[in-house]
Parts: structure tokens; C-alpha cells; sequence
């Protein structure tokens, strides 16, 4: 380990410890008037909660646990410390509040005679027993503050990780041949099979997006979190989907296994390979590796491509767009799968003109936002600016599905798991 990552980790660890210092004065203010053994119990409790996630996270980071461990220790975690933040800004305005009387009264006592002081004194320690003190409302604000996120990501985890979505898009493309209008296409990104926990919901996603009757169906990468034993007990939910015009899949980001320590460089080879695998034997999916379909209908064609990743900053560059577009020049129409959406304005929208729409995934919506009508708003905003639904820039256009499935927090709060169902048309 760097010396650059120890000294992040150590930062990191006080301001964590530091934060639950600051968020248990507020909760021991918020215990006053109960009995003296509820107190104890309550504050053991906390630190118990606080220390036992603290340490879970920290072993999930530094060894090899089992994936059930470390996804309960890091969610946890994740939740417990998430949510005191929110507490973070009452507690603050209530110390700051009492700097502020502290330094006021400190320059009255310098002005003011000793009769006068007094007086000052006894009638800042009166208080009435019926009303309740503002460093006693902001404690309990805080706390109530701090349960809100705990309750919606809670929430999130029992409802939302599996309500799947249908959303429906007319896509219009100028170019469309005749004999293609009224296509139907389904959509699926980042399905994240090692993250799943219940078979039978998964199945029912899947019987939603069958129930459609598709014409076509892409699958646009990140099936695995780290390696491709994950999907072993998902092959006979996603083997059923099928389409009369076929499915095709492309590779995310996870696929590639660089997450992961492999013992050997041929492990990590063999390990995409029997991803490979996976796609195109064991579900019957038409992987596309830089590589191009096309399909025709009565006398015209559009072309199908489907790139490796492709993706801005830290996300490895295996995507050739020069070898995935070979031979589509007589395509009316070129639908392009690329799993990172940044992809699009990179490099598809300044150097190849003649793709007509994208689909994409990768984002998730941060499984946390909030989608209503035509208006949506999600944190990964602020790092993806096309991140979710459709986008139109000139005569192309690209479309993020937000996943069917999830990675990391085992939750979803108004950024629900889609299935999109597209409808081709004329312009």
C-alpha cells in the first residue's frame, strides 16, 4: 500500500471518529430525563453499532471475506455515517450559538459592575421547566435529522432494489428505412449478478421485459461485479431472453476482472474468456468485441455495434470504434452499445457523425435521486451530464438506462431498476 493511500485512510478514519464524537454529545442531550440505567444502555448501544461497522468495513477493505460479509459491512456502514452528517449541521449551529453568547457576555462582564454581573449571571442560568432548551431542540433536531436518510435508505433496501421500471421511449431517427418502422427494443445495463440476493425477483424483471415481446434486445455491459462465478446461479433466468431479431450484449467496466486481485495474469485472461462464454453460450447472446451486425428487411439495413468499454478518466479504453464500424457504410440506420455514456461526447459525437443513437448504462442514476415527469436530478450529474434517459445533440442521440441491478448500497431511492423499451420511428 502507498504511503499516499495510508495517510488518506488515517485522515479519513479521524474525521470518522471525530464526526461520531461530535453526533454522540447530541445524543446523550437528547437522553436527559430519561432514567440513569436507560442512559447507559443507549450509550453503549451506540458506540457498540458504531465500533462493530467501523470494523467490519475496515476488514471487508483489507482481506478476502466473503461477499455476504463484506456487502452487510460496507452497507451498514455506508448507512450509519451517511446519516449522521445530516445531524452534523444542527449540532454545529448549537456550538456555534453558544461561542457566539460566550463571547457576548464575556464583553458585557468587562462593562458592567459587579451588581450588574450578577444579575447577568443568574438570569442567563434561569430556565423554565416547561420549555425546552435550544441546545435540547437542536440535539433532538439533529437526531431526527440524522433518521430521515437512515429510514429512506433503509427503505430503499427492502422496496426499491427490486421495483423494476418499464420506461417507454419513441425514438425518432430521420433515417429510419420503412421497412424498421415500428421496431420494438428492449434494454438492460448492469445487471451486477454478484450483487443480487433474491432469485425470484430477478426473474420477475426479466418476466416483465419477456411479457413486451421485444423485437431486438441489448445488453449493454457490467454483468458481473469482479468475476464470472457471480452469474452461475443467474444463467437460467437470463438464458430466456430471447428476441426474434436477437440479442446483443457488449462489455462494462466490471467485466474485465480489474477489480480484482488474480493470482496470475492467466487467471484474469481465463476469466474473461469464460465471460465470454457465458454470453454467448450459456445465454445465446451475440457478444459484440469491437464488432458490427447487420440486419436487413425488406432490402434495407441497419447495423448494429457494440464496442469494449470505453470511458473517461480512470475507466479503461478497450473500445475501437475504428474496427466496430468496419462495414456499415450501406447501413440507413447505426445504433451504437457502449456501456459508459461519457463515451458519447468524447468521442462518438466529435469523430463519428454517422451513429445515430447510443445506448448506454454505467451511471445507475447513483441509485439515489429522484425522476418525475421530465424532471430528474441525481448526484452523478455532477459527474456524468448525461446520466439517465434520453439526449439529443444534432441528428444523435444516446440513451442511459439506469441498470437493472445494483452495486455497492443494496438499494435504490427514486432511482428505480428500468427496463426500456424503445419504439422505432421516422423523424
Amino acid at each position: 500500500m502507498n504511503s499516499g493511500r495510508i495517510i488518506f485512510l488515517i485522515v479519513f478514519n479521524l474525521i470518522i471518529i471525530g464526526a461520531d464524537l461530535y453526533v454522540f454529545q447530541a445524543f446523550k442531550a437528547m437522553l436527559k430525563g430519561r432514567s440513569t440505567q436507560k442512559q447507559k444502555f443507549l450509550h453503549y448501544l451506540y458506540w457498540i453499532i458504531s465500533i462493530t461497522f467501523f470494523i467490519a468495513a475496515g476488514i471487508s477493505i483489507f482481506f478476502n471475506v466473503p461477499r455476504t460479509f463484506r456487502t452487510v459491512a460496507m452497507v451498514g456502514f455506508i448507512l450509519i455515517n451517511f446519516s449522521k452528517l445530516f445531524a452534523l449541521p444542527f449540532i454545529l449551529s448549537d456550538d456555534l450559538r453558544r461561542v457566539f453568547i460566550w463571547i457576548k457576555r464575556k464583553f458585557q462582564r468587562e462593562r458592567l459592575p459587579a451588581e450588574q454581573e450578577a444579575t447577568l449571571v443568574e438570569t442567563s442560568q434561569e430556565s423554565s421547566p416547561t420549555k425546552i432548551s435550544r441546545s435540547e431542540f437542536l440535539s433532538k433536531a439533529g437526531i431526527i435529522a440524522a433518521s430521515i436518510p437512515f429510514a429512506t435508505m433503509t427503505f430503499g433496501i427492502i422496496e426499491g432494489v427490486y421495483d423494476y421500471r418499464i420506461k417507454r421511449v419513441k425514438l425518432k431517427l430521420p433515417n429510419l428505412p420503412k421497412s424498421f418502422e415500428g421496431l420494438k427494443i428492449a434494454q438492460i445495463s448492469d445487471i451486477h449478478s454478484g450483487s443480487f440476493y433474491n432469485k425470484r425477483a430477478v426473474q420477475g424483471g426479466i418476466d416483465m421485459l419477456l411479457a413486451e415481446k421485444p423485437d431486438m434486445v441489448f445488453f449493454t455491459g457490467d454483468l458481473v461485479n469482479d468475476e464470472t462465478p457471480e452469474v452461475k446461479d443467474y444463467v437460467d433466468i437470463f438464458n430466456k431472453v430471447k428476441a426474434p431479431l436477437g440479442v446483443y450484449s457488449t462489455l462494462g467496466n466490471h467485466d474485465y476482472g480489474d477489480y480484482k486481485q488474480w493470482p496470475s495474469a492467466q487467471a484474469k485472461k481465463q476469466n474473461l474468456e469464460d465471460l465470454k462464454n457465458v454470453h454467448r453460450k450459456n445465454f445465446g447472446w451475440d457478444l459484440l468485441m469491437n464488432e458490427n451486425r447487420i440486419i436487413e428487411q425488406g432490402g434495407d439495413k441497419i447495423a448494429i455495434v457494440g464496442i469494449e468499454n470505453w470511458g473517461k478518466g480512470r475507466f479503461p479504453k478497450y473500445g475501437r470504434m475504428d474496427l466496430a464500424t468496419q462495414g456499415t457504410e450501406d447501413a440507413a440506420v447505426k445504433l451504437l452499445l457502449s456501456h459508459d455514456p461519457s463515451h458519447w461526447r468524447m468521442q462518438v459525437l466529435p469523430e463519428y457523425k454517422d451513429i445515430d443513437a447510443m445506448f448506454s448504462g454505467h451511471t445507475h442514476g447513483m441509485q439515489f435521486g429522484v425522476r418525475l415527469g421530465n424532471f430528474q436530478w441525481s448526484p452523478v450529474q455532477y459527474m456524468y451530464p448525461e446520466w439517465a434517459g434520453l439526449y439529443q445533440d444534432g441528428q444523435q442521440q444516446l440513451y442511459v438506462n439506469v441498470g437493472y441491478g445494483f452495486l455497492g448500497y443494496p438499494g435504490r431511492v427514486g432511482i428505480y431498476p428500468e427496463i426500456s423499451i424503445f419504439e422505432l420511428t421516422r423523424g
